[in-house]
């Protein structure tokens, strides 16, 4: 569970980093990105370990908050399902057609 959470803080993160403060970016790479622990932190910005907990769980809830308002990470993740399926697709029915999977794949590179 605990490594789930980690993976959508970090995705989460990727999306919405931009619309946090310096220092809420600042504590989520080095806690979920870097793995450093919250006395790290602490001792880092010369803060309580208890301020760098709470500005961690405050600024998790914002980008939870920004996704259910936004939904960039749900609809990439069904977009990149989507452009897999259809792949499959093509390259099954459709194994010649260069043009047809390039502009799959041009579709894949913007995603990335």
């Amino acid at each position: 569970m605990e490594i789930e959470k980690t993976n959508r803080m970090n995705a989460l993160f990727e999306f919405y980093s931009t619309l946090l403060t310096e220092k809420q970016m600042n504590y989520m790479e080095l806690y979920y990105a870097d793995d450093f622990s919250l006395g790290e932190i602490a001792e880092e910005y010369q803060v309580s370990r208890q301020a760098v907990y709470d500005n961690i769980k405050r600024t998790g809830k914002i980008l939870e908050d920004y996704e259910k308002k936004l939904h960039l990470f749900s609809n990439y993740i069904v977009r990149e399902q989507t452009l897999e399926k259809l792949m499959t697709y093509v390259t099954e029915h459709y194994p010649k057609d260069d043009a047809l999977i390039g502009f799959i794949q041009q579709i894949q590179d913007i995603e990335e």
